[in-house]
């Protein structure tokens, strides 16, 4: 999910979810549910396995879930954590164990796998309006018409100290809340899932949202390494180099890439002026990202050299692809950090714009107040996520647990960066290691227009400076949606997705 707020959360203490009980779902046949292991550990549990079926692409889709946890190991054999998933599976194909497998995970870090896993991927998703506004409570989840159950297999994963997931001891957290502990522990929980469940032959996926782009681009690189490679990778709403999302002083490239989604935004709520307000959407972004990567870049990179005339110059542009009043812009030394530009886009109106999706607007405490109050657009996407998971989980998954389920923080924290000598935080080298060493790979990556939290602009960015050799950038689809970071609450952008990553997965699978 977003970054900068969801850093600094609260370790919990392990707990062991009860055992199902109740006739309401029947334990699938030998046919049809996936196949474990036994385990050697006295304390692992049972997973627990339902079927289901739902009316999807055109046709009935009869699969099996099995929800449950896998301990996570140290080199001794010692468990130190147990990671909770939820797995569909589709019944009646020939050979189960060669059908292909995604891994679903999403950000933070310290968001749990939620937010795609009923938003766009799995077979049911929450119920929201059709532009992906909060419905009345109370909240219901319905199937989903656009699941990618179809074409993959779909395991859901909680990173350790978000959803069920716990250390197996409180002071063994900080092991895995890091960028190195986080993928070393989710790449030994897809080695362990694909061998207790006989998954080696399986084409494989990947697929992460925000800080699960993260995530999974190291993992690319991580897991390749240890003889696992990847069919495809899906990045959604991503973030790789973190200096390009980080403002602080002397680094001015977030400000650069940021402007073309404040354009986006000032086009939506009608802040441009005429002749920019009357064009398209990307008509308006593909001229604010010229000037951004030209004018504006080599504008900051002056500094105080620049002239008077220039800086004029400057403030005008700015002004035109913002929205934003002259004056500010000239006192805020032509920088326009993303918290302050979520506050003053709609001022005069005593509003704020979302980070996570800028078309929804909230009202602070005080309209003179230099940050806003909170996120409306988390502020509307959150009770339904919450409630429609721990409902579904016990209703209809049958897993029952008294722990309280870490949708987004709560579980996880201090996060380790890695040495202050590495800078920024930056797996785009991991990524291209992964295309170096795996020719066939291919790199799905969707972004919202309106997403303030991880730019589209910064992700081009990113991709065009990892050092991809020409032969390999076929291998990368772009696709960019009229929604934000979760593009797939607005049922256009969801349908779209799934068309898109529809001919994404045909055409991986389709490498020879």
């Amino acid at each position: 999910m977003g970054l900068k707020p969801l850093f600094l959360l609260l370790a919990s203490v392990a707990a062991v979810a009860q055992q199902p009980a109740g006739p309401a779902k029947t334990e699938a046949s030998k046919s049809e549910a996936p196949k474990a292991a036994e385990s050697t550990d006295a304390v692992d549990e049972k997973p627990v396995i339902t079927n289901h079926s739902i009316s999807a692409a055109g046709k009935e889709l009869k699969y099996t879930v099995t929800t449950g946890k896998l301990p996570i190991r140290n080199a001794a054999g010692e468990a130190e954590a147990d990671m909770f998933f939820v797995a569909y599976t589709l019944d009646g194909t020939a050979k189960p164990g060669a059908r292909p497998l995604m891994f679903s995970f999403n950000g933070g870090p310290g968001s749990s796998s939620v937010w795609l896993h009923l938003g766009a991927l799995g077979p049911k998703r929450v119920k929201m309006l059709p532009d992906g506004r909060m419905p009345p409570p109370p909240f219901e989840v319905v199937d989903n018409e656009h699941t990618w159950l179809d074409q993959t297999d779909l395991v859901f994963i909680d990173p350790v100290g978000t959803g069920y997931s716990r250390p197996r001891k409180p002071e063994l957290g900080k092991k895995f809340w890091g960028v190195e502990g986080d993928i070393e522990s989710v790449g030994e929980f897809i080695r362990l899932y694909l061998g207790r469940y006989e998954r080696w032959a399986s084409p494989l996926f990947l697929v992460g949202e925000s800080y699960g782009t993260t995530r999974a681009a190291g993992l690319s690189g991580h897991l390749i390494d240890k003889g696992i490679a990847f069919n495809g990778i899906l990045l959604i709403s991503s973030i790789l180099n973190f200096q390009t999302a980080r403002f602080t002083k002397g680094n001015d490239l977030p400000y650069v890439l940021f402007l073309p989604t404040y354009t986006a935004t000032a086009w939506y709520h009608k802040k441009l002026p005429g002749d920019l307000q009357k064009s398209d959407l990307r008509k308006a972004v593909g001229e604010s990202k010229v000037w951004a990567a030209s004018g504006y870049a080599e504008a900051l990179a002056k500094g105080d050299r620049l002239t008077p005339g220039e800086r004029a110059d400057t403030i005008g542009k700015l002004s035109r692809y913002t929205g934003i009043d002259r004056r500010y812009l000239d006192q805020a030394d032509l920088r326009i950090e993303i918290q302050h530009f979520i506050k003053e886009l709609l001022r005069n109106e005593k509003k704020t714009v979302g980070r996570l999706d800028s078309r929804f607007d909230g009202i602070d405490e005080l309209a003179v107040s230099e940050t806003p109050d909170f996120d409306p657009a988390m502020a509307i996407i959150r009770p339904p996520y919450t409630a429609a998971f721990n409902d579904y989980v016990r209703r209809e998954l049958n897993f029952k647990s008294d722990m309280p389920y870490h949708i987004l923080g709560g579980g996880v924290g201090k996060w380790d960066w890695g040495s202050a000598g590495d800078g920024y935080a930056d797996v785009s080298e991991a990524l291209r290691g992964a295309f170096a060493k795996n020719r066939y790979m291919k790199l799905f990556v969707g972004s919202g227009y309106f997403d303030l939290a991880t730019p589209f602009f910064a992700t081009e960015y990113t991709l065009s400076h990892m050092g991809l050799d020409p032969s390999l950038r076929k291998n990368i689809t772009i696709a960019e949606y009229e929604a934000g970071h979760m593009m797939y609450i607005h049922d256009a952008s969801l349908g779209k997705l799934r068309r898109d990553v529809g001919d994404f997965l045909r055409q991986a699978l389709a490498e020879k």
